[in-house]
């Protein structure tokens, strides 16, 4: 029998790409391939790359360099680069790099084991898997995954029908195209068999999930199917396209108590000159109604947004509107882009493209304007109980878990102190002190006998751990 592959995979970019990654991770170990962390000692490297932006090109760029590099120097034999990077420039991006042995485009990611096992002759060509889209949704169970065991990343959707000028997802992953409830249902009893409470329900655009289907009940109709399945207690909902944010859908959140009171809503601006030019298809008042009625009909709702600072035209006065939107509405979470001029884009011919030190000025200013508000957020937890999931122990037995509105690796986090919960339980807990954007907290039990210490000894508990 020959040597099995080893294999050391990069995956980069959003979580709906660390889905594609641990569905290839999970075929290459069925495959008997031998996986490993180190990239020198490895026959094959593949790098699951993101392609959305010009910053995350780069990096793609950079990681794949480097992994070529490594074939002169170490035991690796053959590069795969795989995802939206190889969708979006395909035969272009052999151009750029010299030495990738393979690519694998995200309509071929099926392929990838063909890729890993081709063959390794010096001055073979490459190994190409670059089909155009298809609509048969890609099945994402037997996935070998990358998160902590207690919670999941579950698409339910890909591609977008949204047309936003500024944005690629359309030319890279294709139209809307839904999974079916049955798959999904599937999916997610198999997740919890493998010892998941939390499901992050991912997708370019959740809130269109079924209308290419013919599922009347949409989101709102998944959301309670979800809430039925035995074993989960979180679950969260991820890129709500908001002018298809419905009554019914926010209704479904509120009354489901397995949802999470947490919605994840990039709005991108709050100029209705400058929305219409994003092809955003809602306006400001629109908006407004739209959040005013999610905090209305859902008790104590986090909502977080992302922004794009520095459109095309983007004027002072636009600019100055948002972020005074920002400081006034308050957001629990904001994360801010700055504008990309992707040149596939209709935004990428617009007229008043701004300078890139303008625009990062811009997104500093916005990220300001945040900190103070997420700072006040902080410290409101202080003497507030509640309930977390607790994320991992560090080394030197710290704790590091999340609150209900705490979405991973995005959010900000609850640091515990004197605590003896392990990853994936769920305790009660009461906040004692803030430490920046995260909260400090103490078992509930343990809170009066600890909580003096803890709020003098916060600094130095978390120094390290958490920065």
């Amino acid at each position: 029998m020959p040597k099995p592959k080893s294999v050391a995979f990069i995956s980069l970019g959003c979580a709906k790409n660390l889905v594609d990654s641990e569905k290839m991770l999970g075929q290459l170990a069925q495959a008997g391939c031998v996986l490993t962390d180190d990239e020198s000692q490895a026959d094959v490297i593949v790098i699951n790359t993101c392609g959305f932006l010009e910053a995350a090109r780069a990096e793609a760029i950079g990681e794949i360099e480097a992994a070529v590099a490594k074939k002169t120097s170490s035991s690796v034999q053959r590069v795969v680069v795989a995802g939206c990077l190889v969708q979006r420039d395909k035969e272009g991006l052999l151009d750029r790099v010299e030495g990738i042995d393979a690519m694998v485009g995200v309509n071929n990611r099926d392929d990838i084991v063909r890729a890993v096992i081709g063959p390794t002759k010096p001055g073979a060509p490459p190994s190409l898997y670059l089909g155009d889209y298809h609509p048969l949704i890609q099945l994402d169970t037997a996935r070998l995954r990358i998160t902590p065991r207690h919670y999941a990343y579950l698409r339910i959707s890909e591609g977008c029908n949204q047309k936003c000028t500024f944005c690629t997802i359309p030319l890279i992953r294709g139209p809307m195209h839904s999974k079916p409830l049955s798959l999904i249902l599937d999916e997610a009893r198999e997740l919890v068999a493998d010892g998941v409470v939390e499901i992050n329900l991912i997708g370019q655009d959740t809130t269109s999930y079924g209308r290419d289907i013919g599922y009347e009940q949409g989101l709102a109709g998944l959301l309670h199917q979800l809430n039925e399945v035995d074993g989960l207690k979180w679950i969260r909902l991820m890129y709500a396209y908001p002018s298809v944010l419905t009554d019914e859908m926010i209704d479904a959140i509120a009354s489901c108590r397995k949802v999470c009171n947490y919605v994840d809503i990039p709005l991108q601006h709050i100029s209705d000159r400058v929305l219409k030019a994003m092809g955003r298809r809602i306006d400001r008042r629109q908006t407004e109604n739209l959040l005013a009625r999610l905090r209305r009909r859902i008790p104590d709702v986090t909502i977080r947004t992302t922004l794009i600072a520095g459109f095309p035209g983007e004027t002072r006065a636009e600019f100055a509107e948002l972020v005074e939107f920002v400081k006034d509405f308050r957001f629990d979470a904001l994360g801010v882009f700055s504008y990309s001029r992707e040149p596939e884009t209709p935004a990428a011919g617009m007229k008043a493209q701004l300078p890139d030190d303008v625009k990062q000025e811009r997104v500093e200013t916005l990220m300001i304007a945040q900190q103070e508000v997420a700072f006040w957020l902080a410290k409101e937890r202080i003497g507030r109980r509640f309930d977390v999931l607790v994320d991992v122990r560090t080394d030197d037995n710290a704790v590091v878990a999340r609150h209900e509105g705490q979405a991973p690796q995005v959010d900000s986090v609850t640091l515990l102190a004197n605590c003896s919960a392990s990853p994936g339980d769920f305790i009660s807990v009461r906040g004692i002190a803030s430490r920046d954007y995260d909260v400090v907290a103490s078992e509930v039990q343990a809170v009066s006998a600890h909580v003096q210490t803890a709020q003098q000894n916060v600094g130095q508990a978390f120094r390290q751990t958490v920065d």
